[in-house]
């Protein structure tokens, strides 16, 4: 059986309701990366109908992006004409396509990837070196799930009757060692959206040896 990467559709091409608590954490850590750069520039990984990747356009970035959904793109394109988002995956050789960034962002995108390695070494590839991955997913840690288990939510959280849903849970232990297997180092992460032991998502910031 094969699996259809564009069957993914959206219902507009606004920021969803995560990226309310992640963006402002990661424009604090693209501020931080830029300060004193004149070139801001930042490729976004599975960037979805365009929302994040128009946040942070208007806050002066150039921003590229791709995602496998067409019906994503096709709002993007409509909603934000200005900006360079087409359809792509990082199954592809995005590097040679569209060179590399400063920056590399996926927000909320490697929970929904079935081959994670090969999504981590193209995010390697698309990075300059010394520059940084950001890479934000729904957070899972022991004492979280403990609660969710006691307040019956499993169900709720894990979406296992939502097509194209999740399907990698990942923990700070294992984010880690994905990044660290795919060349990065200086890793650091941040827990937005709750308290951290009960962070709705976390945010990996992983930079590219010089």
């Amino acid at each position: 059986m094969s699996v259809e990467l564009d069957a993914t559709t959206y219902v507009h091409a606004k920021p969803t309701t995560a990226h309310s608590y992640i963006l402002p954490a990661v424009l604090d850590v693209l501020e931080s990366h830029f300060d004193g750069f004149a070139e801001r520039d930042v490729f976004d990984l599975g960037c979805g109908t365009g929302g994040a990747a128009a946040a942070l356009a208007a806050r002066g970035y150039y921003v590229v992006g791709v995602d496998p959904s067409s019906d994503g793109i096709a709002k993007a394109n409509i909603s934000y004409p200005e900006l360079p988002l087409n359809v792509g995956s990082a199954y592809d050789d995005l590097s040679r396509e569209y060179g590399t960034f400063n920056v590399v962002i996926s927000l909320e995108v490697i929970e929904h990837v079935y081959d994670p390695r090969a999504f981590t070494s193209t995010m390697y590839d698309l990075v300059k070196p010394g520059g940084v991955a950001v890479m934000s997913t729904p957070y899972h840690g022991y004492l979280k799930n403990l609660v969710l288990a006691a307040m019956g939510k499993m169900d709720d959280h894990f979406m296992p009757l939502k097509d194209h849903g999740h399907i990698k849970f990942w923990s700070k232990s294992t984010l880690s060692t994905l990044l660290l297997e795919a060349g990065f180092g200086n890793l650091r992460f941040e827990y937005v959206g709750r308290i951290p032991v009960l962070a709705k998502s976390m945010i990996a910031v992983a930079r590219k040896p010089l």
